[in-house]
């Protein structure tokens, strides 16, 4: 078995059982046995939201949370789980989600595990556009547009040293390292260089923290969500067969450069709307997608949802362990990267022992 080779199945799939959907502009196949995995994971992270706003100094029972939740419960039970512990629940789903498409994403444009938008720098480019923002006391309400535009620049960046004739998977792992050590020491310039009180926020936003999470958060969340994980989908199909390589992809007729680049901003756009939100939460993006495709098989649009769902499932229980057991309550980040390093470490001597 070959990990990194995303063109090759992970794990066999027996008798799959496909569903194709065909229009004039596009067709996707959907597996039906990852499709059923996906909603029962779906299952269990309902269970776990559930269960996590269970948890905290204020304790309150399964089904009271159930209650207070659908606007049954007392009023002071209502008030914990519908306006502190909900809306950080579902941030931590829709940032984990976004995290992990954005991941599979990259890691099927440049056909390697190891690449994912933390890794090469993209989060960071993103990161640095909202702490210029945070610490130039911009608008918040355009903070997630920023960090947009910072990951755009930052992905054209990285794409633009690396291609040499085409893009090879090691040079743009290397060039996206160096932009991203770049624009980390750009971002601790900003801090430096600003007085304290004006830092504080971005320092505590670089943490990568869900803490304060509003309703008005996961509205913007939900929206880039609605609008990039379709889109995302979609995409998946051209992804698929960017896989056999650009000489193959252009020789079956697809606009390789259009469908690049769409792809580009799909995957910059997830990654952006949730960094804006949380902060740079990382090596979600890059464990999701390769466990998504040893548990499910190969790259689909199944696939991607599935990477969603688990993604979702995975920052949330990150959270809860960084909220109620540890000594201390960490950032959610920081339980994402004592997870992920190793994680990373581990892909790179499997790498490494295959070249």
């Amino acid at each position: 078995m070959d990990g990194f080779n995303l063109s090759q199945p992970v794990t066999p799939v027996p008798r799959a059982r496909h569903r194709v959907i065909r229009t004039r502009y596009f067709s996707a196949r959907f597996n039906g046995r990852v499709l059923l995995m996906a909603g029962l994971t779906l299952m269990l992270l309902t269970v776990v939201a559930v269960w996590a706003m269970t948890l905290g100094s204020y304790h309150i029972a399964f089904l009271d949370v159930v209650k207070a939740a659908i606007g049954d419960g007392s009023p002071d039970q209502e008030l914990i789980v519908r306006n502190l512990r909900l809306p950080r629940v579902v941030s931590a789903m829709f940032i984990g989600a976004s995290l992990a498409m954005s991941g599979a994403i990259f890691q099927g444009l440049v056909r390697n595990a190891l690449v994912s938008p933390d890794i090469i720098g993209i989060e960071t480019g993103a990161a640095l556009a909202a702490v210029f923002w945070i610490v130039t006391s911009q608008v918040q309400a355009l903070l997630p547009f920023a960090a947009f535009v910072g990951a755009i620049v930052t992905a054209t960046l990285i794409y633009v040293l690396s291609w040499k004739g085409g893009i090879s998977p090691s040079r743009l792992i290397l060039v996206g390292i160096g932009v991203g050590a770049t624009l980390n020491a750009a971002i601790t310039l900003m801090i430096v260089r600003f007085p304290i009180e004006i830092v504080r926020p971005a320092v505590v936003w670089q943490m990568g923290s869900l803490y304060g999470s509003t309703w008005s958060d996961v509205r913007m969340l939900a929206i880039g969500f609605a609008i990039l994980t379709p889109v995302a989908i979609v995409l998946t199909w051209p992804l698929r067969t960017m896989q056999l390589g650009d000489d193959v992809t252009r020789g079956l007729g697809m606009p390789l450069e259009r469908t690049r680049l769409g792809l580009i901003v799909v995957g910059c756009g997830l990654c952006a709307i949730a960094t804006a939100l949380a902060g740079p939460i990382g090596f979600v993006a890059l464990m999701v997608p390769h466990m998504a495709r040893m548990i499910a098989g190969p790259l689909s649009g199944s696939v991607m949802a599935f990477s969603a769902v688990l993604g979702a499932c995975f920052l949330l229980v990150a959270d809860i362990i960084a909220q109620h057991f540890l000594p201390v309550a960490l950032p959610t980040g920081v339980v994402t990267a004592a997870v992920g390093a190793p994680y990373f470490l581990l892909l790179l001597y499997r790498y490494n022992t295959r070249i």
